[in-house]
């Protein structure tokens, strides 16, 4: 089996995708439930993280790429699940027994979407399209983000509910606090071609061009070193709750690891030969 922990019944979970591709080195996964364009079940999220920590364990595999099947890349939370017909959550009980099953429901839908920012291998999201709370979330815990002109967020205040599952934390650090401040007091969709003016967005192609552009990039990164990557990738994470003088220790700490790696010597090799690197991330 190319995945180490997940054994092909846990693959076939009919809401999301687990596509390897081996010559390219990619994996996609794809959110699977256009008829309801792409909303998450309670067990969506769980299921990413495993999906995505399958990729991050697999050799053959040197960037994960999540998108959605149809038009949208994610509804987020289905809000019509568990609901009843006046807009409550069914399952009975006293109203702070439901706030704390709330609480419960939160605190591991958080845990789930922190384990998405903690792999080691380079991430990315294609947005087809929309991706609306937990969906933007999502796409806010991957490394890169790429889109189209059918990109676009949308956040759940106008259903009085807070950004809530890291898009606190990330949307004041990639489009600055005072955008950010603006998208939560004025609610409603903020466009793919804004998310890339402000830096949300890496890249912003044509719809029809936009896996093709993905792959192009994915590409990219297969042909850079992959020790590198997942080193660089800790330390510029950290850096964002660190002062310069730890980021240097940080860099100086890794530098002759990477000095004695055999990518390094491969690459000098390669340069010397002139011909493409062989990387083997070790």
């Amino acid at each position: 089996m190319p995945f180490s922990h997940l054994k092909q019944r846990d693959l076939d979970f009919p809401n999301l995708l687990y596509q390897p591709e081996y010559d390219s080195k990619i994996l996609w996964i794809k959110f699977n439930t256009p008829d309801v364009l792409n909303a998450m079940s309670g067990d969506t999220i769980a299921r990413l993280g495993e999906y995505m920590r399958a990729g991050d364990e697999d050799p053959g595999i040197r960037v994960i790429v999540v998108t959605g099947v149809g038009r949208a890349f994610s509804a987020g939370a289905n809000m019509k699940a568990n609901r009843s017909a006046d807009g409550e959550r069914e399952g009975g009980g006293m109203q702070t027994e439901n706030q704390e099953m709330g609480r419960v429901h939160m605190k591991e839908a958080q845990l789930a979407m922190r384990e998405l920012s903690l792999i080691r291998k380079p991430t990315i999201a294609m947005l087809n399209g929309a991706a609306v709370g937990m969906g933007m979330d999502v796409s806010l815990m991957c490394d890169i983000r790429v889109g189209c002109e059918h990109t676009r967020y949308f956040t759940y205040q106008n259903f009085g509910q807070i950004i809530e599952q890291g898009g606190m934390y990330w949307l004041p650090r990639l489009m600055g606090l005072g955008n950010a401040l603006e998208l939560l007091y004025t609610g409603g969709y903020i466009w793919g071609d804004e998310l890339y003016r402000l830096g949300v967005l890496n890249h912003y192609w044509p719809a029809e061009e936009l896996e093709a552009k993905t792959r192009e990039l994915c590409e990219k990164i297969v042909d850079s070193p992959p020790l590198v990557q997942t080193i660089g990738k800790q330390i510029m994470r950290r850096s964002l709750e660190s002062n310069m003088e730890t980021v240097f220790e940080m860099c100086s700490n890794v530098s002759p690891t990477l000095f004695a790696s055999q990518d390094s010597k491969e690459a000098v090799r390669a340069f010397l030969e002139k011909r493409k690197p062989n990387f083997i991330g070790g």
